[in-house]
């Protein structure tokens, strides 16, 4: 036990060599604490092992299975945690202190928590239609209460746009919502299809502020439900209907579609058919806005496990936005416009991470512990990488080369954007 609390003290002390400031604090599971009394976030060691279970294998995997099966804690902001885990592993790919953190944490016992769990299992042929419906049941089924501790009011779960960091969250998801609706030149009368409609909130603000006519397509069940009756209470009930739906099902034209944050779930190999069906789907002359999370890895390399693919996403990947638009275009599309929300995201992070942590008992009534550490780790983590330009998100404006050209940009803005 002691050789295991002098070597986790070591292990602290080149982490916080290595990483610079500003540095966390590390108390262990006698009690005893390393670093400075200030500091923002400490990581609770609950046991002689839980700095070899949180870096080895020295993955995201496993760090993000010590925390949620409770080998470490982390009290304070688990976005100093994050953002000092970026700085060492971007340090460690620069020298050779893995080398030695490393031989340090294989003196340490070798017990962890996640061997007592079982990770989830993907059955079925990657991205058959049955095996799409049971990753998105997976996350979104966890449940409508659930996310309201986290969302705005209007249960948004997209990036907001922010033109003001201290603006309130639900205004800039109003605006993102808004501007869209703009961007696709929604007018009296039009069809509009929302693929992944999640809540309802973009096809219910379109048919009472557009006067279109809307139909919401999405893989839950319960959102479905609460889309429902939102669109009952506000009116328009009449206009848009939601439908349990692969959006490979969907018959029918449509004069705009719209898709926010679900082409990340259709897979790689899967966007070409994606983009070929949206443009089918759409009238002469339609336009499609398609909103989603790109990379600036452009590695060839295979998907690996890691934890967003096995707890929050399975089967989701995310490409290079070079990439979605030449798939867009080999598709029948043109690019009319690209906005990136990278920052808002960012910062539409940041506040469900704070909601989240504010309204914990409820989260964890509603779900269980394990479904808090796992969104409250993944978020906090989507926030830095959106931070750090690691990934970004885009609105492109498609439309077919027929489609007559809308000059000025007025559309294009939102309307407080001066």
């Amino acid at each position: 036990m002691a050789d295991a609390l002098a070597t986790s003290r070591a292990v602290y002390g080149q982490l916080t060599a290595t990483a610079g400031e500003p540095a966390i604090a590390m108390r262990a599971w006698n009690g005893e604490v390393w670093g400075p009394g200030d500091a923002r976030a400490t990581i609770v060691l609950n046991h002689p092992g839980a700095l070899r279970a949180l870096f080895l294998p020295p993955n995201d995997l496993s760090a993000g299975e010590a925390y949620i099966y409770d080998d470490i804690d982390i009290e304070g902001s688990i976005l100093e945690v994050v953002e000092f885990a970026e700085r060492l592993q971007s340090a460690q790919s620069r020298n050779l202190a893995s080398v030695r953190l490393y031989r340090q944490l294989r003196k340490l016992p070798a017990e962890n928590r996640r061997s007592t769990h079982t990770r989830p299992e993907k059955v079925g042929r990657l991205h058959s239609k049955k095996r799409d419906s049971a990753s998105v049941t997976a996350h979104y089924n966890t449940g409508n209460d659930f996310f309201r501790q986290f969302l705005d009011p209007g249960m948004v779960y997209s990036s907001g746009t922010f033109l003001d960091p201290d603006e309130p969250l639900e205004k800039a998801q109003l605006r993102k919502i808004d501007l869209i609706c703009r961007k696709l030149q929604l007018r009296p009368g039009q069809r509009l299809l929302d693929i992944g409609c999640g809540w309802g909130t973009l096809a219910i603000h379109a048919a009472a502020h557009f006067g279109v006519e809307v139909m919401g397509v999405t893989l839950s069940e319960p959102q479905a439900d609460l889309a429902t009756a939102a669109a009952d209470k506000a009116g328009v009930g009449d206009r848009v209907s939601f439908k349990v739906l692969d959006y490979r099902n969907v018959q029918g034209r449509f004069d705009a579609i719209s898709s926010v944050g679900m082409f990340e779930h259709v897979g790689k190999g899967q966007l070409g058919r994606y983009f070929a069906k949206v443009r089918d789907l759409l009238e002469p002359g339609g336009t499609f806005l398609n909103h989603g999370i790109v990379s600036r890895d452009r590695s060839p390399g295979r998907v690996r496990p890691s934890f967003l693919n096995t707890y929050v996403f399975p089967d989701g990947e995310v490409i290079s936005v070079d990439e979605v638009i030449g798939l867009a275009e080999d598709a029948g599309f043109e690019l009319r416009d690209a906005e990136a929300l990278r920052t808002s995201y960012a910062l539409t992070l940041r506040h469900w991470v704070d909601n989240l942590e504010t309204n914990r008992e409820a989260a964890v009534d509603t779900a269980d512990e394990i479904t808090y550490r796992i969104w409250r780790v993944y978020m906090a983590g989507s926030a830095v990488a959106f931070d750090t330009a690691a990934i970004s998100v885009y609105q492109l404006l498609l439309d077919s080369t027929d489609r007559p050209w809308t000059f000025g940009r007025s559309h294009l803005l939102a309307t407080d954007d001066h």
